[in-house]
């Protein structure tokens, strides 16, 4: 099994602090979703624990099975076993989804035991048929002209292919209608497993009809003020998140995280 520890982690972004001393724990074998309205800190999150330069971690720590991964450049949380699925996927014209895809499979194999030409494009056929995506998507380049739709199951595709101990969704779900939220739902529960872990990042109920957490956590004002099981998350929708500030006497304030 494997761990992902953040202990009182404060992130700061141009100067402002957004992450106010968020403490969460993740392994392996389970899934968890955060919660919480626009400009609590959640993709601010995300992409701290995978290293964006714009987000500067002023203190606390995140430990990957005892390794310090706040020491780690991008590329190093990467291969360590770190996956960030985006909530804007980047186009990248010239590097074709396979060229990718394969690029990134071996940087996280050692040297000489690159994954095989073969055995790749028979797991990637495998992995887009899944998917319901179109094959010829695999020569296509990476995200350059996709629908929303397309990108997010491409996100999946990557998610399947590379196999990471843990992998961070960001509103893997915004923008999707009920069919492709089938799909990706269906990518992801074929992850689940005791060498695989998740933290899913929602504004929304509906994701997690498709896919059941083991816990769901709530975000307010740069820290996590509530955990829970998915009995949780029926109720946010149920009665949004005015109770959890009452019952814990949180002011509104003006929101400090401006995310997309």
């Amino acid at each position: 099994m494997s761990t992902l520890v953040i202990t009182d982690l404060h992130v700061e972004i141009d100067g402002k602090e957004i992450l106010k001393g968020v403490n969460l724990t993740l392994n392996t074998n389970e899934i968890h979703a955060i919660m919480g309205p626009n400009g609590t800190g959640k993709s601010t999150l995300a992409s701290a624990i995978m290293g964006h330069p714009k987000y500067e971690v002023t203190s606390g720590s995140i430990m990957l099975d005892g390794e310090d991964v706040l020491e780690m450049e991008v590329d190093e949380r990467a291969q360590a076993g770190l996956f960030l699925g985006m909530q804007y996927p980047s186009e990248i014209s010239g590097v074709t989804n396979a060229d990718f895809l394969r690029s990134a499979i071996n940087a996280r194999r050692e040297e000489g035991d690159e994954i095989s030409l073969m055995k790749f494009i028979r797991e990637l056929d495998k992995k887009m048929e899944f998917l319901e995506m179109d094959l010829d998507m695999a020569q296509r380049y990476l995200n350059e002209g996709f629908s929303g739709g397309e990108k997010k199951r491409n996100e999946i595709l990557q998610l399947m292919m590379i196999k990471p101990k843990f992998a961070i969704l960001d509103e893997i779900d915004s923008g999707l209608d009920i069919d492709a939220l089938k799909v990706v739902s269906k990518g992801i529960n074929e992850m689940r497993g005791e060498g695989f872990g998740c933290l899913m990042i929602t504004h929304y109920q509906r994701l997690l009809n498709y896919i059941t957490p083991d816990q769901v956590h709530v975000m307010m004002q740069g820290k996590v003020v509530k955990s829970g099981g998915a009995e949780l998350a029926h109720k946010l929708e149920a009665e949004g998140y005015d109770w959890i500030k009452q019952e814990l006497g949180i002011e509104d304030e003006e929101t400090a995280e401006q995310e997309a």
